[in-house]
């Protein structure tokens, strides 16, 4: 049956235990040993989590590696906003060893790159902040996204993210 699903173009591993939105199709999986799966979508990257599984957002991704045949992933959540752009705090990361990778680290890597329009580091005392416009899979346009480093001035990075995503909307000319 599994190899019928692949001839047909059904991509999604036997046994998965999410639930694919309409039109979301596997472009690769990868099995993770200790269970579950990693599956590619063009909506994120679907992660084994408590027996079950969910999708992260590309534009959640902050960090995805691959080396020595365990993949490192670093998902970032929203901890705030700042007018229209997003304050991310990230998560710690977690590691899953894949015997057979497949296109998996390849296609995770792509996409997270991918859905970065623009990128600028800022300085900011004794710290600083990514400042990264990315597309969110799914949805029209860009949305600003800071990531102020450990131990930043969270409110500053805040209030700078608010005047420039200000500037992004409404450009002076």
């Amino acid at each position: 049956m599994n190899l019928l699903r692949r001839l047909l173009g059904d991509r999604t591993p036997a046994g998965f235990a999410g639930a694919l939105s309409p039109g979301e199709d596997v472009v690769d999986s990868a099995v993770v040993e200790g269970g579950g799966h990693l599956v590619v979508t063009a909506l994120g990257l679907w992660i084994p989590s408590d027996g079950e599984a969910r999708r992260i957002g590309w534009h959640l991704v902050g960090k995805a590696a691959w080396a020595d045949g365990v993949f490192t992933l670093t998902e970032s959540v929203e901890a705030g906003t700042a007018g229209s752009a997003v304050v991310l705090a990230d998560l710690p990361p977690v590691q899953f060893r894949l015997a057979s990778p497949g296109k998996v680290p390849r296609e995770a890597y792509q996409r997270v790159e991918g859905s970065i329009r623009s990128r600028h580091r800022q300085e900011i005392g004794s710290g600083g902040a990514w400042f990264v416009q990315r597309k969110v899979p799914g949805r029209d346009g860009t949305v600003l996204q800071v990531r102020p480093d450990p131990g930043t001035n969270v409110e500053l990075v805040a209030a700078i993210a608010e005047q420039a995503a200000a500037k992004l909307v409404n450009p002076v000319e």
